[in-house]
């Protein structure tokens, strides 16, 4: 499992940390635990999205809103970041820059597609590749019912794994069990503060 960052540097002012990777990869679950673990922190904030999404579809915890609310929430300047994706509409608070200027470290469910313009909204930028092998992958994703094994693993085969462009990357394997990969996230976050407790 590999967190350590490409040319990565401890900061010593706020950063934003866009987790990202592809479906079933468990970028939800692993924030999750780095969440619990950080508990208590108030310079540790996990970003709670704003999504076209009904609260009740189930995944990520997030602030349901309208079309409508969400183009007038985005025209009033309310979000850093705000992308499309899969016939819905996500948005990361623009409240989180405020907490990066402050120094504080901030996490958000982020995606590869819209790097560019995490990137420009914040003064820096750290991007967390979830990764998995093909195999756990197709499992999981199978898992959901929504296509045949075959459909998954070809539909895989043809994407990249990998984050394109000039960004600051740590990798984080999630393919075996959720101590394992959910250690290397939090050890991935501890090293962005090198003096910050191991414990609390």
């Amino acid at each position: 499992m590999d967190a350590r960052p490409t040319g990565a540097e401890p900061i010593s002012t706020g950063c934003m940390v866009a987790v990202v990777g592809p479906s079933g990869a468990g970028k939800d679950t692993l924030m999750a635990y780095a969440a619990r673990f950080f508990e208590g922190r108030d310079d540790v904030v996990f970003v709670r999205r704003v999504i076209t999404r009904d609260a009740a579809a189930g995944g990520e915890d997030h602030d349901s809103v309208s079309e409508a609310e969400f183009e007038a929430l985005e025209k009033a300047g309310g979000f850093a970041v705000s992308w499309g994706a899969h016939g819905l509409r996500y948005g990361i608070p623009v409240e989180t820059k405020e907490a990066v200027d402050r120094g504080w470290l901030v996490v958000a469910n982020g995606s590869r597609s819209a790097l560019g313009r995490f990137k420009a909204a914040y003064s820096r930028l750290i991007v967390i590749n979830v990764t998995a092998s093909l195999d756990v992958l197709a499992a999981r994703l199978e898992g959901r019912g929504r296509e045949t094994r075959e459909e998954i693993l070809r539909r895989l085969e043809r994407s990249s794994l990998s984050v394109e462009g000039d960004y600051e990357v740590m990798t984080v394997d999630n393919s075996a069990s959720i101590e394992m990969a959910g250690g290397a996230m939090v050890e991935a976050l501890l090293s962005l503060y090198p003096d910050s407790p191991r414990e609390h």
